[in-house]
Order: structure tokens, then C-alpha cells, then sequence
């Protein structure tokens, strides 16, 4: 049997079981959640055992468990390890879900569930090539899991695990699947990610809410104030305009963003899939320029006062918001949270008092073409679709990949398979039957031409 038809003959299970993942609610964000985080750990690490791992182990931590496991078929050969994690962000709100979140769902030959795409349909597909892999005795290096459990939440506790574990950890090359191709009939492969500084702030005026018409007009109000100091670090051509912001932004050349431009992309497609009359962003900039190689600044979430039913006529106290930067090479996340912070306090008026607290971030990341690794994934994909892929730039931040560049001093590849339609993060987040098992398709083809590359 090849490694194909061993797919094909178990289609069916390969489907229940990532199903068996999605229907647990693991979501790290939420302390009620707890259970099920650990719980989903445990089903991780019973999977990866019966695939064939070795020395399969939920690893503690301050938090929420690793699971590591691997497979050492010969010292010799070039070992590739295999990063992922089980957690998933909130599902709220969840009247938005057309099925229930962690109730799987297929329609239109998509998956619907909290964490389809997101990663643990990705992450699973290497859990099922492994296996594939191990049953058609097709396993050509060495193998190396670590799934955490912590993405979500910044993956507070990974640095100082890989920190401890370097000899354990060791390998030639970091494998993930948790970013996106262009289209399923046009694969591509992610070289560069934005780094990330989240940070929230909060604004405070009187020590209690007060009554709007007794003091409105006299006293500072908390919300009004938020929305003109978070609308003045944008100008009228959409720049930031905290001091220093730009300062390391390494600049493209003109050629590469020409050949950014021969990206196949529509931008009516575009347009009409988020259901917009026009897109909005720095002037000077494509819409792919925008979200691969220039930094951005986004509120998250706003809040304050009161927003419960009917009409309070209230001043409100403190209002709040969340704030996320994404920052692109040779930015480093503590300059620009520390940057933000001096600016978020100098900007603000006599009457209210500013509050900066850092949540996580993440640092931007390139990836070389002409390596080795790459090469490996690319003949993967031309393999299985039967056409080169198109090195893009990536919008989302990944920051365990500068951190694993730092700690264990080792490339990655991120070999994704989702789509940018595919509703990470959203109500209906899905991930195709399609792009699942042909993930699980070309990962052996990637060992194949790593190992064939690396004699």
C-alpha cells in the first residue's frame, strides 16, 4: 500500500478524529476552561502515541502542558521538528456561529469549528502523515513534536521550555503549518511574518461614574478622550504618528515590490468576500504591501461606561481599549511597546490619568529561499499540486518563530495550508476537507526531499 491509498483507506477516521480534537473547547484565554485545555493535551499525546511516537510526554509548565514526543529512526539522518499548538481563542460571540462552535460541521466540503484552521486541523494533519508514514514504513528523518497549549495567549512559557531543552529539541529544521496559501490550486508558502505588541491601555477620569447632565461639560469624560487620543496616532494618509515608530522599518526595495505586484490577486474578490465598498490603509501602499511589509496599528476592542439595555445617562469613570501593532523587520516589540507608552502618556489632557499594560508580542521574521529546508517544501508542494509555489509575506505574527531562531538557533518552514477566507479568529472559522488531506499528503513528500536534499 502507498502512502496515497493508506490515506484514502482511512479517510473517514482521519476525519473523526481530528472531529474528536475539535469538539474540545481548549481555550487558554479562559480560565473556565482549564479542564478541557489539559484534557486536549492528553488526547494530543494519546494520538501521537498511537501513531508510532516515542517518548511521549506532557511536559509542565507554568502553565498550560507541552506534549512532546518524537521518533528516532537513525542518528545519522537530518531531523525535523514539528511545532503546533492545541489551544484556540474564544468563540464568542457565539450567536454568530451558524453551527455550534465545538460541534463539527460539514458543509460545502469545509469543516466548520473553533480551531479548524486554527491549528489544530494543521497541526493534526502531521499527527495523520506521521502515522501514514509509519505504517507504509515511509519515514525518512527523524521526528520531533512539540504541540503547546499556550499560542493563543502569547506563549508566555515556550521560551523558557526551549531554553531548558535545547539538546532535547535539537534539529535541523522547525516544521509548521499554521499560516495560509493563496488559493487551493495556487499553493504558496509564507517567508516572512509580522512581529506583534498587544497592549492595553486604560483612560480615567473621576473616581465614580457621574451624572451626565450634573457634569457633562465640565469634567473630562474618559471615552470621549480615548477615541481623540487613539484617533491622533493615525494622520490623514493613515501613517503613525508615535515619534520613532518608523525609525528601523526596513524598507523594500522597488524590486521586490514589483514582484510582489505579479502576486495573483483581486481586489474586487477581495473586496466582495469581506462584503466592503473599498479598502482603507497607508497611502502609497497595495493592499498586499499593506499586510506584508508594512507596520500597522489596530484597536482590538473599546469599551466603557454603560452598555446595557435601555439608557443610563452617565459620565463614565475609566473607558479602555486594546491595541495591537504589527510590526515588520528590524522593529523589535519592547522599542515599539515602549515607544507607544511614552506617547499614549505625553498625549494625554489634564483631567484623566493613562494606564499602559503590555500584554505579548513577537518579533518579525524573513526566511532564505535558497535554503535547503525550502527547497524541501516547495518540491513537497510542487509534488502534490503539480506547480511551483509563490513565496508570499505573511500578515499574522507567529512569534515562537524568532523565538525558536533565538533559542534553538534553527530555521523554520511555515508549510501552511489554510486560506485566508478560512475565518481564523471569526464565528464560522472553517478549514477544507481539501486543504486537510492534502496537507497530510505532501508533509511525507517534505521528509522525502529533506532527507534527499540533505546528503
Amino acid at each position: 500500500m502507498s502512502v496515497q491509498s493508506y490515506i484514502e483507506s482511512n479517510r473517514e477516521r482521519f476525519l473523526e478524529e481530528l472531529f474528536d480534537l475539535l469538539r474540545i473547547p481548549s481555550i487558554s484565554a479562559d480560565s473556565q476552561y482549564s479542564g478541557d485545555v489539559r484534557k486536549c493535551a492528553k488526547t494530543v499525546a494519546d494520538f501521537l502515541t498511537a501513531a508510532g511516537a516515542e517518548n511521549v510526554v506532557l511536559e509542565e509548565t507554568a502553565g498550560y502542558p507541552i506534549v512532546y514526543g518524537d521518533k528516532i529512526i537513525d542518528s545519522s539522518l537530518p531531523t525535523v521538528l514539528v511545532y503546533g499548538h492545541y489551544d484556540v481563542q474564544p468563540s464568542v460571540p457565539d450567536e454568530l456561529w451558524n453551527t455550534p462552535p465545538f460541534e463539527p460541521t460539514i458543509k460545502d466540503e469545509k469543516i466548520y469549528a473553533r480551531g479548524a484552521c486554527d491549528d489544530k486541523g494543521q497541526m493534526f494533519m502531521h499527527v495523520k502523515a506521521f502515522e501514514t508514514m509509519m505504517r507504509e514504513n515511509e519515514l525518512k528523518c527523524n521526528i520531533k513534536f512539540m504541540i503547546e497549549g499556550e499560542e493563543e495567549v502569547g506563549s508566555n512559557n515556550l521560551g523558557t521550555y526551549c531554553k531548558n531543552n535545547k539538546d532535547k529539541l535539537a534539529a535541523d529544521v522547525i516544521l509548521i503549518s499554521d499560516t495560509s496559501m493563496l488559493a487551493n490550486d495556487l499553493p504558496s508558502i509564507d517567508i516572512g511574518l509580522r512581529g506583534l505588541s498587544y497592549v492595553e491601555v486604560e483612560v480615567t477620569g473621576p473616581k465614580i461614574d457621574l451624572h451626565s447632565g450634573v457634569y457633562g461639560g465640565a469634567v473630562a469624560n474618559p471615552i470621549n478622550v480615548l477615541c481623540e487620543m487613539i484617533a491622533s496616532l493615525k494622520d490623514e494618509n493613515n501613517h503613525i504618528t508615535i515619534p520613532g515608530f518608523y525609525d528601523k522599518v526596513l524598507e523594500v526595495s522597488q524590486a521586490d515590490r514589483d514582484a510582489m505586484g505579479k502576486t495573483p490577486f483581486s481586489l474586487n474578490e477581495y473586496k466582495k468576500h469581506l462584503d466592503i465598498d473599498d479598502v482603507m490603509g497607508e497611502s502609497g501602499f497595495s493592499t498586499l504591501e499593506r499586510t506584508g511589509i508594512r507596520p500597522t496599528l489596530d484597536v482590538n476592542g473599546i469599551w466603557g461606561g454603560y452598555t446595557g439595555e435601555g439608557a443610563k445617562t452617565v459620565l463614565p469613570s475609566k473607558a479602555y481599549a486594546k491595541i495591537s501593532m504589527r510590526l515588520v523587520p528590524n522593529q523589535i516589540s519592547d522599542e515599539i511597546t515602549d515607544l507607544f507608552t511614552k506617547h499614549f502618556e505625553s498625549i494625554a489632557p489634564n483631567g484623566v490619568r493613562v494606564k499602559v499594560t503590555p500584554h505579548h508580542g513577537g518579533e518579525p521574521v524573513v526566511t532564505p529561499t535558497d535554503s535547503i529546508p525550502f527547497k524541501a517544501a516547495a518540491a513537497a508542494m510542487k509534488d502534490t499540486f503539480g506547480k511551483e509555489p509563490i513565496p508570499t509575506r505573511g500578515g499574522g505574527s507567529i512569534p515562537i518563530v524568532a523565538l525558536f531562531e533565538k533559542e534553538l538557533e534553527t530555521k523554520t518552514v511555515l508549510m501552511g495550508f489554510g486560506l485566508d477566507s478560512d475565518a481564523i479568529h471569526s464565528p464560522n472559522e472553517h478549514y477544507g476537507v481539501f486543504n486537510y488531506f492534502k496537507g497530510i499528503e505532501t508533509i511525507p513528500r517534505f521528509f522525502h526531499h529533506f532527507a534527499e536534499l540533505n546528503k
